[in-house]
């Protein structure tokens, strides 16, 4: 299994920014959408500097909703979607 490296740039109560180490739009528009679906999610967004660079996650929450709760939540959806799609695919496969 692979293992993603991210560093924590700035944490704060209602607030994180994350840089993920060799990820690319790819996997970042999706965590980025998820996130948004949380309703304690203010802002997800993420940038990078340039095409080759890393990608830094920026979040924000309100009330006493933690940042880096959020993106866990939003990781484990996303894994979530991933098993489910498997899943269908192999049903489909076996018919």
């Amino acid at each position: 299994m692979m293992h993603m490296e991210i560093k924590i740039i700035d944490l704060e109560p209602n607030k994180a920014r994350l840089l993920f180490v060799g990820e690319d739009h790819t996997f970042m528009n999706a965590l980025t959408d998820e996130l948004l679906r949380d309703p304690g999610v203010d802002v997800a967004r993420y940038m990078m500097e340039f095409h080759f660079s890393d990608p830094e996650l920026m979040v924000t929450t309100v009330g006493d909703r933690d940042p880096l709760g959020a993106i866990i939540d939003a990781s484990r959806r996303l894994a979530g979607h991933c098993d489910d799609l498997l899943e269908q695919i192999a049903e489909a496969a076996s018919r």
